[in-house]
């Protein structure tokens, strides 16, 4: 078989592939992965480190929701007769009091629980006409067991007749499932993000051999091997995606802190609960490089087929 002559000049922005006899010149011009690649790849790395972050600080908005509520339960005392419905409260108070696993014991005010009925009930929740229960806030010395907070129940119900005792964390139970769903959707959507990643560099990278097929065939008749071509396409795969990757990276870390503005000018106790920490925006910093490697990964295996197919 007869090899076509080789240049006599290396042409600008080659890469060199060595030979086995006097060493080739540069045949092989610097590949381009495609123009759109790097853009491409830094919308995915933005949509990811926005999921991440979001899953990130939903899972730290929901530990800090259970931390604060699971040492706190509410005594609800339902007594028609006003008259006596003060004297169930005071009973309520001095049965916990005595009680080891019980720190500190608030009954809420009547008018502040008339101001939260209002929007409701309107004027009837200050006419007295609606019997409103007495409710005792009670902070626990730390998380107590669903065995204790039943002790608990049957202490209050064996001196003080209609007192019930809920557990706080237990309002918040569908919110918690709502939360997880949204962390799960999240992972779910930087798995998808990363599919599309390496589909994207797939085609690339075989659209890249494509162009350059003939020129390859003459790189391995002259001695080329075939870890030589592919590193020549990886370190363009490097540099783009890369460049993409901290393109990405940029954009996404802009939109998270806009949203984390937005949720700090609520001045909301809940919102403010899922803050990032310092390790959340260092997994995040993960990502990019996460992102790079997964392009290298993609272009190497599909250049390694696509040289063994051609052979």
């Amino acid at each position: 078989m007869s090899v076509p002559p080789l240049p006599e000049a290396p042409d600008d922005g080659a890469v060199a592939v060595a030979a086995p006899a006097q060493g080739a010149p540069r045949l092989l011009p610097r590949p381009r992965m495609g123009g759109l690649i790097p853009w491409v790849i830094a919308i995915l790395i933005a949509l990811v480190v926005i999921a991440a972050a979001g899953g990130l600080a939903l899972r730290n908005l929901a530990e800090n929701a259970r931390t604060e509520l699971a040492a706190a339960v509410t005594v609800q005392v339902i007594e028609p007769n006003p008259d006596l419905r003060g004297a169930r409260g005071e009973a309520v108070v001095a049965a916990l009091r005595g009680m080891e696993l019980v720190r500190t014991v608030r009954v809420v005010p009547q008018e502040e629980l008339a101001a939260l009925l209002e929007p409701w009930l309107g004027e009837g929740a200050t006419s007295g006409d609606v019997p409103i229960p007495v409710l005792v806030d009670v902070e626990l010395t730390r998380r107590a067991a669903p065995a204790e907070i039943a002790a608990i129940a049957r202490a209050l119900e064996t001196r003080v007749p209609g007192a019930r005792i809920d557990a706080q964390s237990e309002w918040l139970r569908p919110v918690y499932s709502a939360l997880g769903a949204l962390q799960w959707l999240a992972l779910g959507l930087i798995g998808v993000v990363a599919l599309a990643t390496a589909a994207a560099v797939w085609l690339a990278a075989r659209n890249a051999l494509a162009q350059h097929r003939e020129t390859v065939e003459i790189i391995h008749l002259l001695g080329g091997t075939d870890r030589q071509i592919i590193g020549i396409f990886l370190g363009t795969v490097l540099r783009e995606a890369a460049f993409g990757a901290a393109l990405g990276t940029i954009l996404g870390a802009g939109a998270v802190w806009l949203l984390g503005q937005q949720f700090a000018a609520l001045d909301s106790g809940m919102a403010s609960g899922g803050g990032l920490a310092p390790t959340d925006w260092l997994a995040i910093a993960m990502v990019p490089l996460a992102g790079v490697l997964l392009a290298l990964a993609t272009a190497r295996m599909t250049i390694a087929l696509a040289l063994r197919d051609m052979l």
